[in-house]
């Protein structure tokens, strides 16, 4: 098959896109990515890029189509609607006059905006081949739940967007059973939609931890409870801090990895507080992930408490249990819901500080042996759930059904 894959984010990025762009390539099937000038989560070009104009490039022997667009900046709502809106634009106006081969199905993956869809459908105008939607965050349900749009009117115009390109669309696949009802609300027949988890990169693997390594990283010794991803208002972490100053006598290092929006006021806050049990370290390549993972006794996995949220499984969920290590949930929901059925962990409501400390100190508490059991059990869940090549096999049966229809 030819794929065509419509995405605003995409290598060096770091999204799961690129690995599903990869999985395709290796299996044999010619894949062409059309998406933007890279931005994510520094807010400006990535060296080399301008966003000004088309470029031409290969991935892996991948044909990248990058089209112009604005940056998304930093803090700035307005800011970041004009860079979603430029590459909606560019990409519907620009796409379908680079992109002209036979084409057997049209990818589009969606972690926000919504309005990816926008040269997807404008692709399917000219190409008259089927588009299959990748559904990783429902709008206008997350712009509500974030704060990005308020207004009740705006956010009905918003709804009527996503109907129109819902409707555009011949499959539509959804991270968590929980969006179903949502995205059937907006006028998709059940038939069109399909649960489709996201997976976890072959490279992330139990490791063994290495104390040296670690050390010369800056990673504290001792008990420790990890976590790495976006560190922006939704992952609820200025709780994770409160739970962090009640530990700070109970010898339980919180060490954060990653970046975001909210980093440097938490970095400001623990500082004024005194937490020298709080590690910022940065962010690191995804590859690098399992062996900082090995290092930490668990795995710490956050959202604020909102009815969106609760719908949503974080894709960190999947890389931590594949990593074989306990993990530590405040969550609600369909996420909560997989850590409780792996039986892998432990969950505590979000925005609780309390019962986060007292749950990090239960898995404290435990024998190496009982919380390596957690960890096993997780990753047997992974296996059987979650596992790379059961998931691209599966999407390949989706796209070559698709594929076939006039």
């Amino acid at each position: 098959m030819h794929v065509l894959v419509v995405t605003q984010y995409f290598w060096p990025e770091n999204f799961r896109i690129n690995d599903i762009v990869s999985g395709l390539h290796e299996r044999g099937h010619r894949v062409t990515v059309l998406t933007g000038h890279p931005n994510y989560p520094s807010g400006e070009f990535t060296s080399g890029y301008s966003g000004r104009t088309v470029v031409e490039e290969q991935y892996q022997g991948i044909r990248i189509v990058r089209v112009p667009m604005l940056a998304r900046g930093q803090g700035s709502g307005v800011r970041l609607g004009l860079n979603y809106l430029s590459f909606a634009l560019s990409g519907s106006v620009l796409g379908p006059a680079r992109l002209r081969d036979a084409y057997d199905v049209i990818f589009v993956y969606e972690p926000s905006p919504m309005t990816v869809g926008y040269p997807a459908m404008a692709l399917k105008a000219r190409t008259r081949r089927p588009i299959a939607f990748y559904v990783q965050d429902l709008w206008p349900e997350s712009l509500a739940a974030t704060g990005f749009v308020t207004h009740p009117l705006l956010l009905k115009l918003v709804e009527q967007m996503v109907r129109v390109i819902y409707r555009a669309c011949d499959l539509i696949l959804v991270t968590s059973r929980a969006f179903i009802p949502r995205v059937e609300r907006l006028g998709v027949a059940a038939g069109q939609i399909r649960y489709y988890p996201q997976y976890a990169e072959a490279y992330y693997q139990p490791q063994a931890p290495e104390p040296q390594w670690a050390a010369a990283r800056g990673l504290p010794g001792g008990f420790t409870v990890m976590f790495a991803g976006n560190m922006g208002t939704a992952q609820d972490l200025f709780t994770v801090l409160e739970a962090a100053e009640l530990t700070r006598g109970d010898e339980i290092q919180w060490v954060f990895l990653g970046d975001g929006s909210v980093r440097a006021e938490l970095e400001s806050r623990a500082a004024a507080a005194g937490l020298s049990n709080v590690h910022f370290l940065g962010a690191h390549p995804p590859a690098e992930m399992p062996r900082y993972f090995a290092q930490a006794q668990a795995l710490l996995v956050s959202l604020s408490a909102d009815n969106l949220f609760a719908l949503t499984v974080p894709a960190k969920v999947q890389s931590y249990l594949a990593c074989g290590r306990p993990l530590l949930a405040s969550l609600d929901g369909e996420g909560a819901a997989i850590v409780r059925e792996s039986e892998a962990g432990l969950v505590v409501a979000p925005q609780q500080p309390q019962a986060l400390a007292d749950a990090a100190r239960h898995l404290q508490a435990m024998t190496a042996q009982e919380r390596d059991a957690l960890g096993q059990r997780g990753r047997e869940y992974f296996e059987r759930h979650f596992e790379r090549e059961a998931s691209l096999t599966e999407l390949e049966a989706l796209f070559s059904a698709l594929a076939v229809r006039p």
